[in-house]
């Protein structure tokens, strides 16, 4: 495999830190190529400007319009056109991070911001009556594998079905159906270390062995079914579920994943 790993943590002897440098050596030492974006030792700018397209830029910034000019023309900056030739030459991504505030870090959702640019991240394929573009299971990065690694500083049951914080898989869904699966990579069920904070010696040896695990079994992990938008279970262009594809027990997110 070719593994890209984007580091999302300010402290690189976090526990964060921890699990990347294991990733790193589980995978090399298993044979595998890794390369490592270490989003904070970077200095990763995270916000969009007029600086990111060059002369593809316009007045007013239309950040859409003006990011696929720039991808197509090669106007975008060196550090996110190095960034989409990662992901280009990869075949699996792994997003490590913290869960903060329910979400990914700051500084990770702007690397998503900047480099999945119109042209790349989203905005390819034909749209008409039957196509509403290639997305969702198709699109650019089709054909690769993405992971969530995290952390979080609760304990497992407050990320439950009663839980008080919501079912982690709801929480994750905006970030895994929603910027990995959008553009086409398959997506691998997530790794999450609970109880961050407060991790003992002995949680902390525990869960290092079941993400080593995770790490040797990644070529033979089954994704995420999610449903694509254009295989016949959506109505196009409404990408509204068709009727009578519920099934049973599951509701809101858990619709757009097959029984």
């Amino acid at each position: 495999m070719k593994v890209f790993i984007v580091h999302a943590h300010p402290e690189r002897k976090s526990l964060n830190g921890a699990l990347t440098d294991i990733a790193v050596d589980t995978l090399t030492g298993a044979g595998h190529e890794v390369r490592v974006s270490d989003l904070y030792a970077m200095r990763w700018k995270s916000t969009i400007d007029a600086d990111d397209f060059g002369p593809a830029a316009s007045t007013p910034l239309d950040a859409t319009l003006d990011s696929g000019r720039a991808f197509e023309t090669g106007t975008l900056t060196d550090d996110i056109r190095a960034e989409q030739d990662k992901l280009r030459w990869a075949d699996t991504v792994i997003l490590q991070f913290p869960l903060w505030w329910y979400t990914m870090p700051a500084i990770l959702k702007g690397w998503v911001d900047r480099v999945f640019t119109y042209g790349f991240g989203y905005g390819v394929g034909e749209h008409n009556e039957t196509r509403y573009g290639d997305r969702f299971g198709e699109g650019a990065l089709q054909g690769k594998r993405a992971m969530l690694s995290l952390t979080v500083g609760g304990p497992e049951s407050h990320y439950s079905d009663r839980g008080i914080n919501g079912p982690i898989d709801d929480l994750l869904y905006p970030i895994q159906h929603g910027i990995l699966y959008h553009p086409g990579m398959q997506v691998l069920p997530p790794f999450v270390l609970y109880g961050a904070g407060r991790i003992s010696a002995e949680t902390f040896t525990t869960a290092t062995d079941l993400w080593k695990e995770c790490l040797l079994d990644l070529p033979h992990t089954d994704p995420i079914p999610y449903r694509t938008q254009n295989g016949g279970d959506y109505e196009i262009p409404a990408a509204r579920l068709r009727p009578g594809l519920e099934a049973p027990g599951r509701t809101g997110f858990g619709l757009h994943i097959h029984a």
